[in-house]
């Protein structure tokens, strides 16, 4: 599949959807209002995420904001006389931001949280939805939804809980406030914090590591991840099975066993 220019159509060039080998980014760029999410942007995620999820080329996609200031800093509140203006309108941007959670949770491929500056609000949402989360230093984390007299719903602090914990969830929402690097990292919100000046090479090599491992068996994992996190009497374990056996079948089995046998690095399909 190719891209023009390497990039998607997206509905919005406040984000940026390229593809470098088989990385495909993700690039909120709003930053003059801290790369907080617009509708359009919400809408525009789950396209990005089908036409990624249906490319055998990209293998990993990372997620970044613009600029040096912010990952993301939440919704766009400048949107909100407009788009949310009546019942209908807000059940309209709920319905985009809610499908563009849905397409990252469910996305089948790894996705890397690159993050630096603000994560705030549907930033750390928008964190907590991807696989692997890495920050720089001077990363600054924080829903401040009891701030604003927000009601968050159950998916969302399912999500964050089964991250950090009960405890860490009720200190996160029940102040308000932000939380450094250092202190997401003690809390298992991110996975690593990095210099500011190692974060993107760091997070570059870390998708290659991931990139160049055998594509079934990290299906396999995520789909077994996101049935953990469902009802128990939701889950589809044999699905599970399914894509278990498909790995044992599969052309990148026999190679991991020819390489591994032979002393050289393996080199997968996916197939």
């Amino acid at each position: 599949m190719n891209y023009p220019g390497n990039a998607l159509q997206t509905l919005t060039e406040k984000l940026i959807a390229t593809k470098e080998g088989s990385i495909g980014w993700i690039i909120f760029n709003n930053p003059a209002r801290h790369n907080a999410v617009s509708l359009e942007m919400w809408q525009s995620i789950p396209l990005v995420l089908d036409a990624y999820a249906q490319d055998p080329e990209v293998r990993v996609v990372i997620l970044k904001g613009a600029g040096e200031k912010a990952f993301v800093s939440g919704a766009d509140i400048s949107q909100f006389k407009e788009k949310r203006s009546s019942p209908e309108a807000v059940r309209v941007y709920n319905a985009a931001s809610d499908a563009a959670s849905e397409a990252m949770r469910g996305f089948p491929k790894p996705t890397i949280a690159m993050i630096r500056g603000y994560c705030i609000g549907g930033g750390t949402a928008t964190a907590v939805n991807c696989d692997i989360r890495i920050a720089s230093d001077d990363t600054r984390f924080g829903v401040p939804a009891a701030k604003l007299g927000l009601g968050y719903r159950f998916a969302g602090i399912r999500r964050l809980a089964s991250l950090v914990g009960p405890a860490f969830t009720a200190e996160i929402f029940f102040t308000g406030r932000q939380f450094s690097a250092q202190e997401a990292l003690q809390m298992n919100l991110v996975n690593r914090v990095v210099p500011v000046a190692e974060l993107e090479q760091y997070t570059l090599d870390y998708a290659k590591t991931i990139g160049n491992n055998a594509p079934l068996t990290i299906a396999a994992v995520k789909r077994a991840l996101i049935e953990y996190l469902r009802d128990p009497a939701e889950r589809d374990l044999a699905l599970c099975q399914k894509m278990i056996d498909g790995c044992f079948a599969s052309e990148d089995y026999r190679e991991g066993q020819a390489a591994f046998m032979e002393k050289r690095k393996p080199v997968f399909k996916g197939r």
